[in-house]
């Protein structure tokens, strides 16, 4: 997992309600050797015509798009199926942070396991932002996970951040869950030789 503390970015709208994990990756391709980037296939079929080429007028196939490190969604992004790979087309694809009224909640601790930060903001906020955006897409949005505070352009506000404390301390070492516990070990090694010493009977 990479690393997260804060990223200042230009904001891509993807726009459209309760967005599925088949829309953000279809399932054809999670057979996928990941090793080459599920990022390949983000948005596949939505971002295209029916003849499977680009879409010129879907947000991310337009210039500048690559650029941007922060999406702004609508609400229940991710729904549907569990799928991890929902998070890993995201993340291959460069993006860092996801901004929307709500998450599915699967996709929503998928997200945070791998070093995804989705920031809940609430619906009038979005649609601030969003229409801010339609005339200004140089426009950056701050996401500091460090402080917990997300700055929007213009007069548009600032917002706590709000994730589960473990989850945060994860993403801003870079490390999983089981990485998180290794680098315990000194302290559960001492504990455990301070437990068998104290109730040496727990072990019998």
């Amino acid at each position: 997992m990479k690393a997260f503390t804060r990223e200042t970015s230009t904001v891509v709208v993807v726009p459209g309600m309760n967005c599925d994990t088949d829309q953000i990756i279809p399932a054809r391709f999670l057979k996928a050797d990941r090793a080459q980037g599920y990022g390949q296939f983000l948005f596949h079929d939505i971002r295209r015509d029916s003849d499977g080429n680009l879409n010129p007028d879907f947000p991310l196939n337009r210039p500048g798009a690559e650029q941007a490190r922060i999406l702004l969604v609508e609400d229940n992004f991710g729904c549907g199926s569990s799928r991890e790979g929902a998070v890993y087309a995201l993340i291959d694809a460069g993006i860092r942070a996801l901004i929307a009224p709500s998450f599915g909640d699967i996709f929503y601790n998928n997200a945070l396991k791998n070093g995804l930060v989705p920031v809940r903001l609430p619906r009038e906020h979005c649609e601030a932002l969003a229409s801010y955006l339609a005339s200004h897409p140089e426009a950056e949005v701050t996401v500091d996970l460090e402080a917990e505070q997300l700055t929007l352009p213009a007069d548009l506000g600032q917002f706590p951040i709000s994730i589960d404390p473990f989850a945060r301390e994860c993403i801003l070492k870079g490390l999983d869950e089981m990485e998180m516990t290794f680098s315990l070990m000194d302290q559960i090694t001492a504990f455990e030789a301070k437990r068998m010493q104290e109730c040496p009977w727990l072990d019998r």
